[in-house]
């Protein structure tokens, strides 16, 4: 940001102002500009476009003001090149453990959060706006959609210095969690949010009044928006999935000749091929998303989340390591190259207004909208949270609600009108002093609010202050696997039981085969989808994944020699110690490794004891 505000003082002022030599002809009055016009100059017809207004006090100007329109960018470059590599590095650097440990938390936020902070901020504004025309500080047409507009705009969250921070100091994981699951999908949130408010058009005279049919119309949007780009950002990751378990025909005679004469060879055999081609898969989904009529950007991050899930386990090593430093590396060329802009457009952007009474009347709203999304809802989620989201974790998310590179991307792609120009300016003073302000105060804030810092991101947090205690097998990788088994949530549970069961063979090397998960009478089918390498892979199923898929026979509570499982069933305790100290496992255990691939790979006890300790009263 330093470096663009430089750059941006230097083209502003450190340029010599140069006159024009040519007299301005006065042209017939028209109503509105012409974005094309055809000039006849001695029988030859020559083209011009419109560039932009320009204003009286600049008329001699215009070289000055040429120069700086060379280093104004098309806001479609942000939406079209620049946002892309950001949000698809979000969703494929995805931590799942613990963003699925907290998904519905995360929802909650991104979704009713969004909206709550997108109508309160709008209507905030639009009071404000009333205030400025009744002291006279507005100059021209400012309507209530405009300030819904603000809303969502302003409500895109971007807590990169924050996240830095975390990540640096190793901060809370379930805190760290929360903050970036909210913000990627606050960001897919914010986009088609205003995407529908643009798309609200009343039918009648005034265009701006409330009706009805076009309310629901514009909920209708965005609800067919965000579903088709998640659906299709899902397919092209699923087909990119199946792309790097087929077999690629080799068209180089030299290629055949180093494969001594094979016509076909395996796709990981040439992991710069395989990088490319996954690079490309992932770029188009931008484009047929937005080819379709949806968001590329929304459709991007669930292609990404996707990609790490399934089309991850399917890329050679070395493929592995190149796809996620080329996307780390865009997302930080990327997002870097934003900031830089933004100090360079606060001097080169023409069109400049800056209302005190709107900025103010904006940082209030802001605060106000942050509060509204934050303690109401985290209030709602304490009810049905095991690990309820403590105050200081609710004060340091209230905190960390900066605005970055969405909130710009999203102000400058359209700065047209009086409204959208007040808005963006007033958008990049409101990100210069989040990012420098309360993105510097993080470290102090963290000690503020005695947050734990220094944290393994595989250690879980301390057990609370309950009334019982929670024993979770015979090792630190146990505990750590039912601890996530109990705490993502439960409609995400069921749907990794499916897909560990039935999707991953068919998508990927591992997981169970669909002999063993499919009916005997599907057994042709079964042999034809599962890879052959889920037979000879050993290692198979002991991935990460299997964590968050919870039987009814995982929670039991035991009480002497009882066992009252989570489906209300009781019997005795089976699990024995041998005679050589080593824990014997009951059938139900057994059955329950079998179906997660550990078998004889671990020695852990897939039950949890729950023990009610008997207070000393002495």
């Amino acid at each position: 940001m330093i470096y663009g505000l430089i750059v941006g003082v230097i083209l502003r002022y450190g340029t010599p102002s140069t006159s024009g030599h040519d007299k301005p002809f006065s042209c017939s009055q028209e109503n509105r500009p012409f974005t094309t016009l055809l000039v006849n100059v001695s029988g030859k017809f020559f083209e011009y476009t419109l560039k932009g207004e320009i204003s009286p006090g600049k008329i001699h100007n215009v070289e000055q003001n040429d120069m700086l329109r060379k280093v104004t960018f098309d806001p479609e470059v942000f939406f079209n090149i620049l946002l892309p590599p950001i949000i698809f590095h979000a969703g494929y650097s995805l931590k799942k453990r613990h963003f699925f440990r907290n998904l519905g938390s995360i929802l909650a936020y991104a979704f009713l959060g969004t909206a709550v902070s997108c109508f309160i901020i709008g209507n905030l504004m639009y009071g404000v706006v009333k205030l400025m025309k009744l002291v006279g500080q507005l100059s021209d047409k400012f309507y209530y959609t405009d300030c819904l507009l603000f809303g969502a705009i302003i409500s895109a969250t971007d807590p990169v210095t924050v996240l830095a921070i975390f990540n640096e100091l190793h901060a809370d994981v379930d805190l760290y969690a929360l903050l970036f699951g909210e913000s990627v999908l606050n960001d897919a949130v914010a986009i088609v949010l205003s995407s529908s408010i643009v798309a609200y058009q009343p039918t009648g005279e005034n265009t701006h009044a409330f009706d009805a049919a076009a309310f629901f119309k514009s909920v209708g949007v965005f609800l067919g928006i965000f579903s088709g780009s998640f659906m299709m950002g899902a397919v092209t990751g699923v087909v990119t999935a199946l792309q790097n378990m087929c077999k690629l025909a080799c068209v180089s005679a030299q290629l055949q000749e180093k494969l001594k004469m094979t016509k076909f060879t395996k796709l990981h055999c040439f992991p710069l091929l395989e990088t490319a081609l996954f690079f490309l898969m992932s770029w188009s989904t931008f484009l047929l998303a937005e080819a379709c009529g949806f968001t590329g950007v929304v459709a991007v991050l669930f292609c990404g989340i996707t990609q790490a899930h399934y089309t991850y386990n399917n890329l050679s090593v070395e493929s592995r390591s190149r796809t996620k430093q080329l996307f780390e590396v865009l997302h930080f060329l990327a997002e870097n190259f934003i900031f830089s802009y933004m100090g360079l457009a606060l001097f080169t952007f023409q069109k400049h207004i800056f209302s005190p009474i709107f900025i103010i009347g904006a940082f209030i709203a802001i605060f106000l909208g942050r509060a509204a999304h934050i303690y109401p809802l985290s209030f709602l989620l304490n009810l049905g949270r095991r690990h309820k989201i403590s105050w200081n974790f609710q004060h340091m998310m209230m905190f960390a609600g900066l605005r970055g590179a969405m909130a710009f991307a999203l102000a400058i792609r359209d700065t047209a009108t009086y409204s959208h120009q007040m808005m963006f300016s007033t958008t990049l003073l409101i990100v210069f002093f989040t990012v420098w302000v309360i993105g510097g105060g993080t470290t102090p804030m963290l000690s503020w609010l005695n947050i734990r810092v220094g944290v393994d991101p595989d250690q879980d947090p301390p057990p609370s202050n309950d009334s019982f205690q929670v024993l979770q097998g015979d090792g630190p990788d146990s505990e750590r696997r039912n601890r996530t088994k109990q705490e993502s949530a439960w409609l995400f549970r069921l749907w990794y039981s499916f897909d560990h069961n039935y999707l991953k063979p068919i998508l990927t090397h591992s997981g169970p085969p669909l002999t063993t998960t499919l009916p005997s009478w599907c057994g042709l089918i079964a042999r034809c989808l599962t890879s052959p390498q889920v037979y000879d892979n050993q290692e198979q199923l002991r991935e990460e994944d299997s964590d968050f898929i919870l039987n009814d026979g995982d929670l039991a509570v035991t009480y002497g020699d009882t066992t009252i499982t989570a489906n209300g069933s009781s019997g005795s305790h089976t699990v024995t110690t041998s005679l050589d100290g080593r824990r014997t496992k009951s059938s139900s255990e057994e059955a329950l490794e079998r179906d997660l691939g550990t078998g004889d790979h671990e020695v852990t006890s897939r039950g949890t004891r729950l023990v009610f300790p008997l207070e000393d009263n002495a």
